[in-house]
């Protein structure tokens, strides 16, 4: 299982937010530039860059940032927030490098905007699949729809995409531990690459969610607050394989 450091982008610095809430929300570091430069040396093998400012203008905000960001850390990148047109798509996997970008609110709005960029660039693209109660939520999370998230993953997976990305917001940032209900149901509802987002604490969830055989997990505050060392995601990332 891959494990993804996650940077959150606001206002030019690295956040964290409680359950999605911009009203509840902590600076890990105000150079964005200097973390994916420390996460890179301290042995990630991939980043997971959220542009939280994107998300909420439905346009990339922080797009100069986190073209040092690869540049500086030289690792794989995959972006999220705020993705909602082909010139948006290609300025990231063509012109700034990115691996591979996610589309999170379009994809609900306008599924035929996924199917074509997975026409264009494959596994390039992601799609994130935020859930409140069960619902997938868009902008920034401040809009939660009536579409429940499995009946949402079997039409994403329809249109091509082979990653999802899966957050239950409810545990995002709350150290809880990750939803492995809702994780094992989605896997029984589609046949994708699923990586997990939200709750994690400890190596020991990391461990959990490698052996429901998934695809990946973002790590975010616990990795910030010290619950879990690069050291031990490597040792998990190495356990699974």
């Amino acid at each position: 299982m891959r494990i993804f450091p996650a940077i959150d982008l606001k206002n030019g610095r690295c956040v964290r937010l409680y359950q999605g809430d911009f009203a509840q929300e902590t600076v890990v570091n105000p150079d964005p530039i200097t973390q994916a430069k420390a996460f890179s040396e301290e042995g990630a093998t991939y980043l997971h860059i959220v542009d939280l400012d994107g998300a909420l203008e439905g346009k990339p905000i922080n797009l100069d940032i986190i073209r040092e960001m690869k540049k500086v850390s030289q690792l794989p990148v995959q972006v999220g927030g705020g993705i909602r047109t082909m010139a948006q798509i290609t300025f990231y996997l063509e012109d700034a490098g990115i691996d591979r970008v996610i589309i999170g609110s379009a994809a609900l709005s306008h599924p035929d905007f996924v199917r074509d960029a997975v026409k264009l660039y494959g596994d390039k693209i992601a799609v994130g699949i935020d859930a409140k109660n069960g619902f997938v939520a868009t902008s920034g999370w401040l809009d939660v729809s009536t579409t429940d998230y499995l009946t949402f993953a079997k039409e994403v997976e329809k249109s091509g995409v082979q990653t999802i990305i899966f957050t239950d917001i409810a545990k995002d940032g709350t150290l809880a531990g990750p939803n492995l209900q809702q994780l094992q149901a989605l896997q029984g509802a589609v046949n994708v690459d699923i990586i997990a987002s939200g709750g994690v604490s400890s190596k020991a969830d990391l461990i959990e969610l490698a052996e429901l055989g998934l695809y990946g997990a973002i790590s975010g505050k616990a990795l910030y607050n010290g619950n879990i060392s690069m050291a031990e995601i490597t040792e998990v990332e190495n356990l699974a394989d």
